[in-house]
């Protein structure tokens, strides 16, 4: 008996399907044997990454901004509409907030109306530049609620806040994922994160562009690894609502990801230096205790190995 057939198929929601994540997601849940309703404004997302759903007959695409109210029947929601690279969400910033905002709200009211199951993907942004190292989800953050990031920071909050009050008030069976870097195929060439800048910047033998000093560092998680986690915290009982970090603890600095790229890629770029943009975080790793203990997750897919496939993929669509 295939797996679609020992698991109860369900109809699922994902706001910003059409994105990056989203996309990614869309296909496993379809593999998984559920029928998938993908709403995307196609502000950031593109109906270039779910091309291969189309004609599938457990999949429909209807363009939608999440900020503005809707109604459809639904089992489980996954609220993933919002920008995501610092560029795209600095572009249109009220956008921004309404889509997590405005976003949240209405699709916890689709939920509640319909005693679906709705999940978050918040984001390792609501820690801000941290003062506690690696970051834990007890921890409150250190954001500026003024800054340019602020759009996208404060909003995340701002819909978690949310989420845990339609649970506590209306028993709205919510979830709360804090989202670490992610990279992989599918990824905007432009989008401004730094793994698509310094494959695109190094496939096309171009100057490879450094914020800062090089040393400020992240961690970086491969996109099927990510979707694991998303659909984990999902099946997790209904009164674990997280908040839950999902990342790769594997932490490097910047300088050391240009290199990597750089050998991996065969490039001669040379590696040239810009001021850090403001508020841009010193240091991001997650702690995934939680993860490892309530969703028996861990990522599996090295770096090397992520990157490689990544560089296949930008290598094709510059081709």
């Amino acid at each position: 008996m295939g797996i679609q057939n020992r698991i109860k198929a369900k109809r699922v929601l994902v706001a910003g399907g059409a994105g990056f994540v989203g996309s990614h997601l869309c296909d496993r849940l379809i593999l998984a044997g559920h029928k998938v309703v993908c709403a995307d404004n196609l502000a950031t997302g593109s109906r270039w990454n779910i091309r291969h759903l189309s004609k599938n007959k457990n999949f429909i695409f209807f363009r939608r901004d999440v900020s503005r109210p809707f109604n459809i029947q639904v089992d489980e929601i996954y609220h993933l509409a919002s920008p995501a690279s610092p560029p795209r969400y600095q572009k249109d910033p009220i956008g921004t907030f309404k889509a997590n905002v405005l976003g949240s709200l209405n699709l916890l009211e689709l939920a509640r109306h319909q005693k679906a199951k709705i999940l978050l993907a918040s984001t390792s942004e609501v820690y801000g530049d941290p003062y506690v190292h690696p970051q834990t989800e007890s921890y409150w953050g250190n954001v500026n609620p003024v800054g340019i990031r602020s759009c996208y920071d404060e909003s995340k909050r701002a819909s978690e806040t949310l989420f845990m009050d339609f649970h506590r008030q209306y028993q709205v069976q919510t979830k709360i994922v804090r989202i670490f870097n992610t990279y992989g195929p599918r990824m905007a060439p432009d989008d401004g994160r730094v793994v698509s800048n310094f494959i695109v910047q190094a496939l096309k033998g171009s100057p490879i562009t450094i914020y800062g000093s090089g040393t400020q560092t992240r961690s970086l998680q491969y996109i099927d690894d990510l979707v694991a986690g998303l659909l984990k915290l999902m099946a997790t009982p209904n009164h674990f609502t997280g908040p839950v970090n999902i990342g790769n603890p594997v932490e490097f600095t910047m300088l050391e990801l240009a290199k990597k790229i750089i050998f991996l890629t065969g490039s001669k770029s040379k590696i040239i230096y810009k001021p850090l943009p403001k508020d841009d975080p010193k240091q991001r790793k997650p702690d995934i205790s939680m993860a490892k203990t309530k969703l028996h997750w861990e990522p599996k897919v090295q770096l090397v190995d992520g990157l490689k496939r990544t560089i296949e993929y930008f290598n094709s669509v510059l081709q």
